[in-house]
């Protein structure tokens, strides 16, 4: 990735810390994390430091299974079967319920996501992942421009970095702002007299700069305190 995309991705750490919510959370797969190692593993065979790596690997699991093999003849010698098999199913039992433990943790925090999910918090999320693929698009250029691929070069390429610049930035702006509305909301529904001005202002802004494209983003912005607003009273008329 060139250096000017470098950092304008709203990552998945940085998405989360946004909303203070574990949105976008994926399943971890045991498997898949094993695969991932021992792709490295060959990886590192290949290279100039292989005996070592075959050295290291080899001693550690030759002492972890003479390790093993010592703790069950001194604490469980009523085991018959040989403790190469009892490693093996021990190990299959393990992987089995921390697979099972991880799964049940993903999804109660999906749960919660699902629980404190508001409608602007979804359009806003929708737009990260646009804006990201936007960056990922830019990148894959860039990859079959240096590739030998001239003719595929972005034109006024400044131009367009600097809008992901200011679209990231009014991105951050409205998920800080979503969240403290939604993190608010009882405080705002007890109180809403303080903030009418607080939106009459917001309104009046979005009216003077409708034409431009900062009026587009602070319009963004404002949808979000609409949004609470129209839910404010949807609250309020319950009996």
């Amino acid at each position: 990735m060139r250096d000017d995309l470098q950092g304008l991705e709203i990552s998945q750490n940085e998405l989360q810390k946004l909303t203070n919510l574990p949105v976008n959370e994926e399943l971890l797969i045991i498997t898949k994390i094993l695969l991932n190692f021992g792709k490295i593993y060959i990886q590192k065979l290949k290279g100039s430091e292989g005996a070592t790596v075959v050295f290291i690997g080899f001693s550690t699991f030759v002492f972890t299974y003479i390790l093993f093999d010592l703790i069950l003849k001194i604490f469980v010698s009523w085991i018959t079967i040989p403790s190469w098999i009892f490693l093996i199913v021990l190990g299959l039992w393990l992987g089995g319920l921390t697979q099972t433990v991880l799964y049940m943790l993903w999804k109660s925090r999906n749960k919660f996501v699902k629980k404190n999910m508001t409608t602007s918090l979804q359009i806003l999320l929708n737009d990260v992942s646009r804006y990201n693929a936007i960056i990922k698009a830019i990148d894959i250029n860039d990859q079959i421009e240096e590739a030998g691929n001239p003719e595929v070069v972005i034109k006024e390429r400044e131009s367009v970095i600097e809008a992901l610049k200011l679209t990231k930035a009014d991105l951050v702006r409205a998920l800080k702002t979503e969240r403290i509305l939604r993190e608010n909301k009882n405080f705002i529904l007890s109180n809403t007299e303080l903030f009418i001005n607080n939106l009459a202002t917001l309104t009046a802004m979005q009216v003077h700069e409708q034409a431009t494209e900062h009026g587009r983003l602070l319009n963004e912005a404002l949808q979000i305190a609409l949004d609470v607003q129209d839910e404010m009273k949807k609250l309020q008329s319950q009996p």
